[in-house]
């Protein structure tokens, strides 16, 4: 007889599947029903884009998102029992490694976005090949010092990962011209790439764990797959930078771009579209990290059979990755089949999405928190888990097209030193005792964030874009 878990993981892979037909079947009618050319340009706009040259962009990016995201999803499931059970290191000194991870992302977040809209985001991505390789070969050192910087590494490794590759695939995107309603869809089929992958990856990593008997194993075979994506990009993409990019002099009387920080800040100060982006980010993705850490504790305490019973984890997290496919496919249902009405712009569209996203997930967060039913719990968590597939496009799609390309990289690192501060303090505090009050906060967070984008986003993107579709052809 199938357990709760089980039985919810085969209902959430159903779901998925008919949601990957629906899709299926609204990308080829869209396909077909496509105008000569689409009247939403990112930033300068121009003729339409070869479907062979859309193609190819989606399969070079695809390729390597899958490649590295895998590499990182091998790690995630076995960092603490790695620390905590292989190498017996006591909790607190594990929380210290943690901490030491967020830090230096946070402290190396803006300088790896300079240096990537200076120097190229192509040589970034092949930089991050590298360090990410080092963090694999610190872990398996059980030498406190080796360890700490390994994770030092590794937070410089995710700040390139999560700003340097998107900048890449939207300054990309705007060398052809594709228009942002093809953009998007390449972030949502990314976001369901990421779920597959993550599914697998636990699988995998799963099974590395029960042939060698050590937590090490995950990590060499995420060593292998750096190795690869290496290959890739080395062969298959092409370089692009910011503005000013490409030149050698800037760099040699600035080593670290202060002026250029300076710059970069002054321009999110000054626009309360980008101030919003920057704070739907923090409280979104520190909200997400924080549940990283909560969602196992949670569970526990609502289930009436633990310890006796142990919970399956690995359903459970497959649960969650197969949720946020459902997010992503959901998000290009939507675009697909958003209304094209002069008021209700690509943009626009996004930034309701955007506000939507964040009262939903915090919607769910509270609901975890007021229901000590197990099967309540897991629920508002897979909803939580639906609202981060929907999120990474919809955030992408609004920073590709609210960014200008000369500080792309540079602003979207930048937005990830206070998403950082806050993981830190939370880490710092102790969220695995105090998780309920954790959860709160999260929530109200992410209200917050949701009010502030329905003012402050929604109605200015309509103000931006309706003095553009004054001028479209009727």
């Amino acid at each position: 007889m199938l357990g709760f878990y089980e039985l919810q993981l085969i209902i959430l892979i159903s779901a998925c599947l008919l949601f990957l037909l629906v899709e299926r079947h609204v990308s080829t009618r869209k396909r077909t029903t496509a105008k000569d050319h689409d009247p939403d340009r990112l930033e300068n706009g121009g003729s339409t884009t070869p479907v062979n040259a859309l193609a190819t962009l989606t399969r070079r990016y695809l390729v390597v998102y899958a490649i590295v995201m895998g590499a990182d999803w091998l790690q995630g499931p076995y960092v603490y029992s790695l620390y905590h059970e292989q190498y017996e290191l006591p909790e607190r000194m594990v929380a210290v490694l943690f901490v030491t991870g967020f830090m230096s992302a946070g402290l190396t977040a803006p300088l790896v976005g300079v240096w990537a809209d200076q120097h190229g985001r192509r040589k970034l991505c092949l930089v991050f090949c590298f360090t990410y390789l080092f963090t694999c070969f610190c872990v398996t050192i059980p030498y406190l010092p080796i360890l700490l910087l390994g994770r030092i590494a590794g937070g410089i490794s995710t700040s390139i990962l999560f700003s340097v590759f998107e900048s890449w695939l939207v300054s990309a995107a705007n060398s052809l011209t594709i228009p942002s309603s093809d953009l998007s869809t390449i972030f949502g089929r990314a976001t369901l790439v990421n779920g597959f992958v993550a599914t697998a990856a636990g699988v995998v990593s799963n099974q590395l764990v029960s042939l060698t008997r050590s937590f090490v194993s995950p990590f060499v075979a995420s060593a292998a797959l750096l190795v690869l994506a290496y290959v890739v990009i080395k062969a298959s993409w092409t370089e692009n930078f910011g503005g000013s990019g490409g030149a050698t002099t800037v760099g040699g009387s600035d080593p670290f771009q202060l002026k250029r920080l300076a710059q970069a800040w002054r321009i999110v100060r000054a626009d309360p579209m980008l101030l919003v982006i920057g704070l739907t980010q923090t409280c979104f993705e520190g909200s997400m990290y924080l549940f990283v850490f909560l969602w196992v504790p949670s569970l526990q305490e609502a289930s009436p059979t633990f310890p006796a019973i142990p919970l399956p984890l690995g359903y459970i997290f497959s649960s969650f990755m197969i949720s946020m496919m459902l997010g992503s496919l959901l998000y290009t249902a939507i675009c697909a089949w958003a209304p094209g009405s002069p008021t209700d712009s690509s943009l626009t569209i996004h930034a309701k999405l955007s506000s939507i996203v964040c009262a939903v997930s915090g919607l769910a967060l509270a609901v975890s928190v007021r229901s000590p039913e197990e099967s309540t719990r897991f629920w508002a968590f897979c909803a939580f888990e639906a609202c981060v597939g929907a999120y990474y496009p919809v955030q992408g799609m609004l920073r590709g097209t609210l960014i200008a390309n000369e500080h792309r990289a540079t602003l979207s690192a930048l937005f990830r030193v206070p998403l950082n501060v806050f993981v830190v303090v939370s880490l710092l505090t102790g969220v695995s005792s105090a998780r309920h009050a954790v959860l709160s906060v999260s929530s109200l967070m992410l209200s917050f964030s949701a009010i502030m984008t329905a003012f402050f986003l929604v109605g200015r993107t309509e103000d931006v874009i309706l003095p553009e579709q004054n001028h479209r052809p009727a």
